[in-house]
């Protein structure tokens, strides 16, 4: 068969995609491939101190899949504390856990339901607390030499989320 003869159209499986293109197609009319995104994991996790090992888990399986090995030692040791403490200020309450690769940086953000407090000097004890129970994570963190921190979520949000940025 002739390069340039019609050839039988490829299909795929879902009707909404785009015909594959033809193997005989001139180069500069196949569609260009996209850069990978890098890694993007998230995961939502019941609000139980046994997700840690989950959350664990999971980060090190991406880690390692996409060749950030170097990363595992910080990003396990953050996901585990990130998690079980979280789990503990919200028990039984679902945990949303976001891991992003970007620009040589590995970011953990996780995000709890724990309400927000109308007394400012429960709110304040609330928060000293939260943070000295995340001492481990600080150590870690500072000595990566990455930043970490908590805020409220944004309305019409509610919860907390807490943050862990490991430079590369």
């Amino acid at each position: 068969m002739h390069p340039y003869a019609p050839q039988p159209r490829r299909t795929a499986l879902c009707p909404a995609r785009p015909p594959l293109p033809d193997v005989a197609s001139p180069p500069h009319l196949r569609p260009k491939p996209r850069p990978h995104p890098g890694l993007v994991l998230s995961l939502t996790l019941p609000g139980d101190p046994r997700s840690a090992a989950v959350g664990r888990h999971a980060v090190t399986a991406a880690l390692s899949t996409y060749g950030l090995r170097s990363h595992a030692w910080p990003a396990t040791l953050a996901v585990t504390e990130l998690i079980a403490v979280n789990a503990a200020l919200t028990p039984g309450r679902e945990l949303y856990l976001s891991l992003r690769h970007r620009d040589g940086d590995l970011r953990l953000v996780l995000w709890d339901q724990h309400p927000h407090h109308a007394d400012p000097d429960t709110l304040a004890l609330c928060e000293v607390r939260r943070r000295r129970a995340l001492w481990l994570l600080a150590a870690v963190v500072d000595d990566w030499g990455g930043d970490w921190g908590t805020s409220e979520a944004p309305p019409p949000h509610q919860g907390t989320r807490t943050w862990a940025l490991l430079p590369q």
